[in-house]
């Protein structure tokens, strides 16, 4: 029986396997190894960790969580989990089951490439989510949004903080209402419905160069910033009965515990923003609530009484 058994490798599932591990907690970190991240060029905005490899990232944090012995991890995916009375039972890729009187679940998202032609080829090379994490390294350059209605009115402004020569794009009908198109124009913002026929450049090399387009009209850019929507989460939300807000989203409470007894959700499958050093201080503060509540019940139960003097 472990203490807690955390599902997710990445800085949510590290960072409370770490606090744990101080706790002298039995954890179980159970990681598939395919990160969110695994096609980005580097993490941002990270204290101390700005720019570093997301690999790195990880293999730091590993390599820290060697000192804590209570902390065992493996490197399988879990096929499904559930509450069986007052604990959990978790199913791993090798048809071993293990039980564990927590759960905490740092699954991250699922991403979806937008859809047009070569975006996922260039996604995280050229094409990105978040400005917050790659539109600095673009600064001043010119750039490409993507999107419709007012979630493509939303980012081609949001691009504004990092250059002033942005363009929007939305393959098809822009389904911007004639305020929207005019508070874009205020702005300096073109709009082009044209589909999307290919993005030229080298993800590896290089990067994002042009943006072609049916018709024979191209755009040279430096990156395309696409409307960030609802992304897939783990099959496990479903299969525990995690409550989901209307954004896909995990709707999460103090020290993100959910509404299932015992069940915690850290990282990008909660509410909050998605950065890496979000997701790993919402793994922190999930560890500190599970060290508590598991002191809690060892309280309740008397498996911590003090001894005779």
């Amino acid at each position: 029986m472990f203490d807690v058994v955390i599902v997710g490798g990445g800085p949510a599932g590290l960072n409370a396997a770490l606090f744990l591990g101080r706790a002298r907690r039995k954890v179980l970190l159970c990681d598939a190894g395919v990160p969110r991240n695994r096609r980005s060029r580097w993490v941002s905005g990270f204290l101390t960790r700005d720019g570093v490899l997301p690999h790195d990232l990880r293999r730091l944090a590993r390599d820290e969580l060697v000192s804590y012995p209570s902390v065992e991890i493996r490197d399988l995916h879990v096929t499904s989990a559930a509450r069986e009375d007052d604990a959990f039972a978790v199913e791993l890729e090798t048809g071993d089951r293990v039980s564990s009187r927590k759960l905490l679940l740092a699954t991250g998202l699922m991403d979806d490439a937008p859809d047009f032609p070569d975006a996922r080829h260039f996604y995280g090379r050229g094409v990105y989510p978040c400005p917050y994490c790659d539109g600095w390294e673009h600064k001043d350059e010119p750039l490409v949004a993507f999107g419709r209605g007012a979630a493509g009115r939303g980012i081609a402004l949001e691009l504004t903080v990092w250059s002033r020569d942005v363009t929007l794009v939305t393959h098809g009908s822009s389904e911007l209402s004639d305020a929207q198109r005019r508070d874009l124009d205020r702005h300096g913002i073109a709009v082009v419905e044209d589909p999307i026929l290919a993005l030229d450049g080298d993800p590896d090399a290089g990067g994002l160069r042009r943006v072609r387009f049916e018709g024979g009209r191209a755009i040279e850019t430096a990156a395309l910033f696409f409307a960030f929507e609802a992304c897939r989460q783990s099959g496990l939300i479903e299969q525990l009965g995690v409550e989901v807000g209307d954004t896909g989203a995990v709707t999460t409470g103090q020290c993100e515990r959910t509404n299932v007894p015992g069940l915690y959700v850290a990282g990008d499958a909660s509410r909050r923003v998605q950065f890496a050093v979000v997701a790993a201080a919402e793994g922190a503060m999930a560890a500190f609530a599970l060290n508590t509540e598991l002191l809690q019940d060892d309280l309740k139960h008397g498996m911590r009484e003090t001894e005779p003097a």
